[in-house]
């Protein structure tokens, strides 16, 4: 490959329009190569949005597939049956298509689509094959529920609010007809004023509306400056709709409490019914209707609480806790029976299904959700059950981005391969799981590795250490595009689930509290390094190291404690504490959860967790890739490193990612530059290996 010069690359890739194309079928591999090259990302799909019918029949998903001449994901909708397999295209054409959801007797689906130039919510009628559009509404529509009795949809909307009060105040001057002004200032008096992928936010709130599955017109239920939840739940009559809220007037500064609310559709007439510290949020109706699920999680001023499931007696009001001991976060809880529930939940790199009885029995079902989370191996997946205990969820595995799968009568099949015709030919890298010690305390560390196609243990190998985000999150054993690419081009990948990480209880999470990032976490990703060089194929003049957000936090950390790796990939980084939590977008969350206090009280901490403190220690050739759109891990941050680290003569690069927010592998060829820009770096600086 040709050497990245040393002075600054501003990646100034021109983005297609984002008009959607769909083709049937999904756009073809330009490349014959037997293995995973760049342009295949453009040719993989997966599913999503998995949706059983209630008798357990028919799925309806998503089928989301790439657009090279758009740069798009392209959303379709497909009907499967759970008996035979076989599957057929409800909707696959220009535009999109989302949120698909069942009708209580399974004769129609809801949906959302912008066949109409904008998004609005459509009803399609299965054994007639007709399709009505439902909605006329000036924003976006969301989180669709139907009624019990089937005869009305709920969703939320947002809804415009008061402008800022000095924006009211301001004397207004006439503009002549036919002028030409400046833009008009951008006014913003609320603690909540940005969210990365949205800039600033618009004067507007979350509400609650109704609409007649036969038509008409939408009814606004809620009111008032507050966000009202996204979790609908009609109740078992219909007369009432459930959902999740803070309506405390500090609410922006309460990040993680919200209540659970009771609206009566003919009075209007709003009550609580929990009052807990903490969230609650996800209500679901027993069977019978006597009893209501929730998930609750604690609001103690640290960064990880696993999520509780609780349940609600209505007569008796009283809440009892499920499985109060499994120290395990449990998600999506849906009853199987009045004693009984189907629970989703993340166990040491796994994604899980299992029964839970009443009495907390858990009993697994299946281990392999996931394949949802395209670039990168993190946990993901999703699932629906039918009234009569079939389930549905997206399956994925190391090898294979998510396909549709049933489980029933203790058996899972998969329906679908939808990336056999790209992947099914090709050598891909195999994933290998290594357990061992930290350094720092003995703790155990769960890893992986990626060994590239064709490998041989007799020959050594350059190792790339790739440190997953969150700090809170959990890498596994699942499909990544990302280091699919790494590993073809002859990198052993080594990543690890390192304290701090989910899906190992809280225990293990609260190990980085306070020192994120630390001396302690880079032991857990030092350690591993070590382990894979005991391997045996592993060339230790060869050690490269990256990661994104939280994991280019730590990279940035790392080469500030240590120079024993030929070059660094810094992705979305922060950099210096102190000013990236009074300028990035979460901020009111971090300086409680995440740090002792505010800033300006707590200097010394924000320093030492800062790798700006230790940028003088850096050697390591660095490339540094951000979005210029980031509001998470502003830009500002990238630059702050970029010019430390050329005034120190330090070899880097900086690159950025125009209109990109935080997710910079957004696009197929924004995931296409970043890893190509990162294998181009590595190669300036790999040497050859025995």
């Amino acid at each position: 490959m040709n050497n990245i010069p040393l002075t600054v690359k501003l990646l100034t890739c021109a983005l297609l329009g984002s008009t959607l194309l769909f083709a049937l079928p999904a756009a073809a591999s330009t490349t014959n190569s037997q293995y995973f090259e760049a342009e295949d990302i453009f040719a993989l799909e997966y599913a999503s949005e998995v949706q059983i019918s209630p008798d357990g029949s028919q799925i309806v998903y998503v089928r989301a597939s790439n657009d090279i001449m758009t740069d798009s994901t392209r959303s379709s909708l497909w009907l499967l049956d759970v008996k035979t397999g076989k599957q057929l295209p409800l909707f696959a054409d220009n535009y999109s298509y989302s949120q698909p959801r069942w009708s209580p007797d399974g004769k129609q689906l809801a949906f959302i689509s912008n066949v109409s130039g904008s998004r609005q919510i459509h009803l399609h009628y299965l054994a007639e094959n007709k399709t009505a559009q439902l909605s006329r509404l000036p924003q976006s529509p969301g989180n669709l529920s139907w009624s019990p009795d089937g005869k009305q949809l709920a969703f939320t909307m947002n809804v415009a609010a008061s402008e800022a009060d000095i924006k009211k105040r301001v004397k207004k001057v006439k503009k002549p007809a036919g002028a030409k002004w400046s833009d008009a200032p951008v006014v913003l008096d609320r603690a909540r004023y940005q969210a990365d992928g949205q800039g600033f936010l618009k004067p507007q709130f979350r509400q609650i509306f109704i609409l007649p599955v036969t038509g008409g017109s939408a009814r606004h239920l809620t009111s008032g400056e507050f966000h009202y939840g996204s979790d609908l739940t009609f109740s078992p009559d219909s007369k009432a709709l459930l959902f999740s809220a803070n309506l405390d007037q500090e609410w922006e500064f309460q990040p993680r409490d919200s209540n659970l609310y009771r609206l009566d559709l003919a009075s209007n007439k709003l009550s609580a019914l929990t009052t807990m510290a903490g969230d609650e949020s996800a209500p679901v109706f027993s069977p019978d209707g006597k009893q209501l699920a929730f998930l609750w999680n604690s609001n103690a001023l640290v960064p990880y609480t696993n999520s509780k499931l609780k349940i609600l007696n209505l007569s008796s009001n009283n809440i009892n806790d499920i499985a109060a001991d499994f120290d395990r976060s449990i998600a999506a809880a849906n009853w199987l029976s009045n004693q009984s529930f189907v629970v989703q939940y993340d166990d040491r790199g796994q994604r899980k299904l299992a029964t839970l009885t009443h009495k907390g029995k858990l009993t697994e079902l299946t281990a392999s959700l996931g394949g949802v989370s395209q670039p990168q191996p993190y946990l993901s997946g999703s699932y629906s059950v039918s009234d009569n205990g079939v389930i549905a969820y997206t399956h994925g595995t190391s090898q294979r981005p998510s396909d549709v799968a049933v489980l029933q009568k203790g058996k899972s099949t998969v329906l679908t391969a939808l990336n056999e015709d790209l992947l099914g030919h090709k050598k891909l890298a195999q994933v290998h799981e290594i357990i061992y010690k930290s350094s720092f305390d003995g703790e155990e560390i769960q890893g992986w590795y990626m060994t590239p196609p064709d490998f041989d243990p007799s020959k050594k190998y350059p190792l790339l250490l790739e440190i997953h985000g969150g700090p809170h999150l959990a890498y596994g054993a699942q499909w990544s595009a990302e280091m699919q690419r790494y590993a073809k081009e002859g990198y052993v990948v080594f990543y690890n689930n390192h304290r701090g990480s989910s899906s190992y209880g809280e225990r293990f999470a609260l190990l980085l509290q306070n020192k994120y990032s630390s001396p302690e976490d880079y032991a857990d990703h030092d350690s591993g390094v070590n382990a894979m060089l005991a391997l045996g194929f592993i060339d230790e003049n060869n050690l490269f190291i990256g990661g994104g957000s939280a994991g280019g936090i730590a990279t940035a950390y790392a080469i500030g404690l240590t120079n024993r790796y030929k070059a660094a990939a810094v992705v979305k980084p922060v950099i210096n504490w102190l000013s990236k939590v009074l300028t990035g977008d979460s901020y009111l969350y971090q300086t409680f959860h995440q740090f002792p206090g505010v800033p300006w009280e707590h200097m010394e901490h924000y320093w030492q967790r800062s790798p700006l403190s230790l940028v003088g220690n850096v050697q390591t050739p660095t490339i540094i890739i951000t979005g210029e759109q980031d509001r998470r891990t502003p830009i500002s941050e990238s630059e702050q490193f970029y010019q430390a680290l050329q005034i120190r003569r330090v070899d880097t690069a900086l690159v950025r990612i125009p209109g990109s927010p935080h997710g910079i592998s957004n696009t197929p060829s924004r995931m296409i530059e970043k890893v190509e820009y990162m294998l181009a770096w590595y190669e300036k600086y790999r040497t050859p290996s025995e």
